[in-house]
């Protein structure tokens, strides 16, 4: 009797084991639903709003200029930040901010990303700490699940114009 309890247990044990260790690959490479906070994203993307994340671009370098992605916070590792992309690297940006009186470049070094929110007045973003290594980024956002009012593909940047500054 002992012998087909610890039988079932060890099976058990393993069998947990092995979806875990599917559910982390999954979670890892393919994707997962991400709850966005903040208002830094406003109005693509509203606090609370829940979203799917695909991690498959970050390990093929397929991030582009427009996309929206989930990087670990150059200023607090324990967190995630939402932002889209501006520039890649060897881009030239624009960098202003309410401050600025002169608008100045920056260029985005190899191996590097430059995000900002789209609610410009409202971000923290690479405006304040600088472009952020590719490493950091964790996945991109392609797709709103909730509120089910808004579900669906999310939709261009209404700062559409920053893509494009000579």
């Amino acid at each position: 009797m002992l012998r087909g309890v610890l039988g079932k247990t060890f099976r058990l044990v393993g069998y947990t084991i092995q979806y875990g260790c599917i559910a982390h690959c999954a979670f890892e490479y393919v994707g997962g639903v991400v709850m966005c906070s903040g208002p830094s994203m406003e109005p693509t993307i509203q606090n609370s709003d829940i979203v799917f994340a695909e991690n498959l671009s970050r390990h093929f370098y397929g991030i582009q200029r427009g996309d929206i992605v989930i990087a670990k916070s150059p200023s607090d590792p324990k967190s995630n930040i939402c932002k889209r992309v501006i520039g890649l690297e060897g881009d030239k940006i624009l960098t202003t901010s309410p401050s600025d009186f002169f608008k100045s470049h920056s260029y985005v070094p190899m191996g590097h990303v430059w995000l900002e929110g789209d609610n410009l007045q409202n971000s923290t973003d690479s405006r304040y700490y600088g472009p952020i290594p590719y490493g950091l980024i964790r996945g991109r956002i392609f797709f709103k699940i909730w509120p089910l009012s808004d579900c669906g593909f999310l939709r261009a940047s209404p700062n559409g114009h920053r893509f494009s500054d000579d």
